[in-house]
């Protein structure tokens, strides 16, 4: 099972020499990627509850943000060679779809074909309305977008027709290194997520896992995925699943990786657990990558 690391380019905790020498020494220490995730603007009070934290509230509030996480990543690939870099994960449905192809292709382009595009359709109704977008259907909307990207990326001309989008036939370069296009890793653990993974013949991110709970989702998305071979004479099974879990609070430590590959992971995404600087984060990665076994 491999390791990767999630940093999340919390600002400002995380600043430009931090983000860049942790992704250097990440990729000394021999983890397999680094991950960061997206919200444009954030918002003090939100209606519905953020679903991966007991309180409801989103661990980033006050004077703090995201960066905004293709840049980051594009900028980090020119200081990096092996590492893969990773989205976890891109609001795909309150984005132009044409502009996020663009990004992606430009991405894995740029890092010699080192992307790994994280994809979620959102939780928080305030961004989508900040962003002018609607909120009702978001599911849908991002189906389509997928596809619609897929035309770009693979397509010398591509052209769209859609419920949410029209394209008529153009052309966008570059495109992306890795054939026919970069892994889409669907994020979340639910059975609507789930769903998605088969419906997009997609890879699989599910956020804050046991391993009994990776398991047990793990088995659901078997049985879907059975399921659509019976009806639609599809070959992917389980086994064709790349699966990136993330684990939750009480499993984020090092004596659960074994329980995590055997319930099915191919790679765990672990966090810096203590608060560290610029100057201590080299230590804090040797002593993950000891913990992991993987210095």
């Amino acid at each position: 099972m491999k390791i990767g690391l999630f940093l999340g380019a919390f600002y400002p905790t995380v600043t430009p020499a931090f983000l860049a020498k942790a992704a250097v020494a990440a990729e000394e220490r021999g983890f397999h990627s680094l991950w960061v995730g997206e919200h444009v603007v954030l918002f003090d009070e939100h209606a519905k509850a953020y679903p991966y934290a007991d309180s409801g509230e989103f661990p980033v509030n006050g004077e703090a943000g995201m960066a905004e996480p293709f840049t980051t990543l594009a900028w980090l690939a020119g200081m990096t060679s092996t590492i893969r870099l990773g989205t976890g994960v891109i609001l795909v449905p309150q984005r132009n779809p044409l502009y996020t192809a663009k990004e992606v292709a430009n991405v894995d382009w740029l890092s010699g074909g080192r992307f790994d595009f994280g994809i979620g359709v959102g939780w928080q109704r305030e961004e989508f309305e900040a962003l002018q977008v609607p909120w009702e259907r978001r599911g849908a909307r991002c189906d389509e977008y997928i596809e619609l990207m897929r035309r770009i990326w693979i397509d010398s001309e591509s052209a769209h027709s859609g419920e949410f989008w029209q394209l008529e036939p153009s052309r966008a370069f570059p495109k992306p290194v890795q054939s026919p296009h970069p892994p889409i890793h669907v994020g979340g653990e639910s059975d609507v997520a789930i769903r998605r993974v088969v419906r997009l013949r997609a890879d699989w991110l599910p956020f804050n896992v046991s391993p009994e709970k990776l398991a047990e989702r793990r088995a659901k998305l078997a049985e879907a995925l059975e399921a659509d071979a019976a009806e639609s004479g599809s070959a992917r099974s389980i086994d064709d699943v790349h699966i990136t879990a993330s684990p939750n609070r009480d499993f984020a430590r090092p004596d659960s990786a074994a329980a995590f590959a055997e319930a099915g992971a191919d790679q765990l995404l672990v966090h810096l657990r203590r608060a560290i600087s610029v100057d201590t984060l080299e230590s804090a990665l040797d002593e993950l990558a000891n913990e992991y076994g993987i210095a």
